[in-house]
């Protein structure tokens, strides 16, 4: 590899402590300079902030604060790393969150030192770096995904995070200023360019079952 190790700075963080661990000697048996390694997501974004490492390994499901939401607010704050998640998800909205975060690599926790090595190679080269384990069809789903989200106006993306909150129609109708008839027909066009199948609950169900990524449009 032409990577040059010894400059690369890596966090690490996951709320298991051998995964912690094992994750840990083997980046420094090959020769990374792990700066911190963190258990949950409050210390890893304090430990990004501190040492704005090349890399940060993020655990997605962490106490106090998630690897997406580190990501999040560490981008906030103007920190230029690298961030890869490693998990067991594979479920398809994690993906799409994943790539509307833009993050730079999704690893499986079932994946080799290997491909963790490749991976780290490739986002520091500024491209994007998923799992083998995904299939190709997956990835191609997620863009879609975001295709079809992105055709939606200002205004259909409000109500969209406002019906992802579990808020109805009447309720978005007042809380917006309009009426109940304007409130329906954005949610007809929502469904057509999302392309949901027509019925009073498809809307509803795609919204929950996709919050955390609606809630980051």
């Amino acid at each position: 590899m032409s990577l040059q190790k010894n400059t690369t700075t890596l966090v690490i963080a996951d709320d298991h402590p051998m995964l912690l661990k094992g994750l840990y000697e083997e980046l420094v048996e090959h020769g990374y300079k792990v700066v911190a390694r963190c258990d949950n997501g409050m210390k890893a974004l304090g430990a990004i902030i501190q040492y704005r490492p090349s890399i940060a390994l993020l655990d997605i499901d962490m106490p106090l604060l998630t690897g997406f939401d580190v990501i999040k607010m560490a981008r906030d704050k103007g920190v230029e790393t690298k961030f890869i998640v490693l998990s067991f998800h594979k479920e398809p909205e994690y993906i799409v969150q994943a790539k509307t975060l833009q993050i730079d690599g999704y690893l499986l926790k079932e994946d080799s030192f290997f491909e963790i090595e490749k991976c780290i190679e490739t986002v520091l080269q500024g491209k994007e770096c998923f799992s083998k384990s995904f299939q190709n069809k997956a990835l191609e789903n997620a863009d879609s995904e975001l295709n079809k989200i992105s055709l939606l106006t200002p205004s259909e993306k409000t109500i969209l995070k406002m019906i992802a909150n579990d808020i109805d129609s009447h309720d978005i109708a007042e809380q917006l200023s309009v009426s109940i008839r304007t409130v329906e027909k954005h949610r007809s066009n929502i469904i057509s360019k999302l392309e949901l199948p027509a019925g009073t609950n498809s809307l509803m169900k795609w919204a929950l079952t996709n919050k955390n990524i609606i809630l980051e449009l």
